[in-house]
């Protein structure tokens, strides 16, 4: 099913992302995530571009083929451009075609110190351009609630969101935030700047301290006085930490539905446990 009409269904949009497993003696850990997923009832599940590892590239269509035939779950497949010529990304459209895939999170990729990147592709809007350009795909896009770390300022930062737009993607899936209120202004800057475009919030739980120093470093995530008081207080106790930060993240979503969101966006981290206590804890609110 093409994701733009996900949002023309349903009040919200539920949706997972999954990553591939950076050793290839570890993808039946994908299979065992997905049946334990599958009864929570997303609307569709994203899967990162490669993971870092051997195989990880090859394993994102096989992935996203197998949510949809195996388990009768939309896949939205991400791509990115910044290490691959046109060629390259060809060869990507291709697999996917023959997995059945039909929809895209068209993305740049981050720069990896040392490696020269490839000038086929300078942005993500060129991508999602190249590939409405060979059809048979709905494209999606990425958006930053806090600003991209590379824009200078807010309105560069929506102003290149908008290309994104223009150039095809139908559905924004935002980056991890922790404040919603930075969510709704940066959504109320994209609607004045004319993006129409179903924008799905992206919520990461976070379950351990660890993650969240790593997160922040990528992402550039603001930390407000709540969450840091919840990461203070239970740092040091592992299994309080988890609930906590479950509990945060249904807070969040809590608060994104009662204000209106199109969709929710979860980032599970592959960890089904935690896909499931969130699912169930908010699964009226979405309908």
């Amino acid at each position: 099913m093409n994701i733009t009409e996900l949002f023309r269904q349903k009040p919200v949009v539920f949706s997972f992302e999954i990553f591939p497993p950076k050793r290839d003696s570890a993808i039946d850990t994908i299979w065992s995530t997905l049946t334990q997923m599958e009864g929570l009832g997303p609307d569709f599940i994203s899967v990162t571009y490669g993971a870092g590892g051997g195989g990880g590239k090859s394993y994102t269509a096989q992935i996203a083929g197998a949510i949809q035939k195996k388990y009768g779950i939309t896949p939205l497949a991400h791509l990115t451009c910044i290490g691959s010529t046109r060629a390259e990304v060809e060869e990507s459209l291709q697999e996917l075609r023959e997995e059945g895939v039909e929809n895209i999170l068209a993305l740049r990729g981050d720069k990896i110190p040392g490696v020269e990147p490839k000038t086929d592709f300078l942005h993500a809007s060129d991508l999602i351009a190249f590939i409405r350009e060979q059809g048979g795909f709905s494209v999606s896009g990425a958006c930053y609630p806090e600003v991209h770390t590379e824009a200078p300022d807010p309105i560069t930062d929506i102003r290149n969101l908008k290309k994104k737009v223009d150039a095809g993607a139908g559905h924004l899936v935002s980056q991890l935030f922790f404040d919603n209120g930075a969510f709704y202004s940066f959504v109320e800057r994209a609607r004045i700047a004319g993006i129409t475009v179903p924008i799905e919030a992206g919520i990461m739980p976070v379950v351990n301290a660890r993650q969240i120093l790593r997160m922040v470093s990528l992402c550039g995530a603001s930390l407000p006085p709540k969450f840091t008081r919840m990461i203070s207080r239970f740092e040091q106790n592992p299994t309080a930490l988890r609930d906590a930060g479950i509990a945060y993240a249904i807070d969040q979503i809590v608060d994104l539905i009662a204000q209106g969101v199109e969709g929710i966006h979860l980032y599970t981290m592959n960890d089904p446990d935690v896909a499931q206590r969130i699912s169930q804890a908010v699964e009226n609110l979405r309908k």
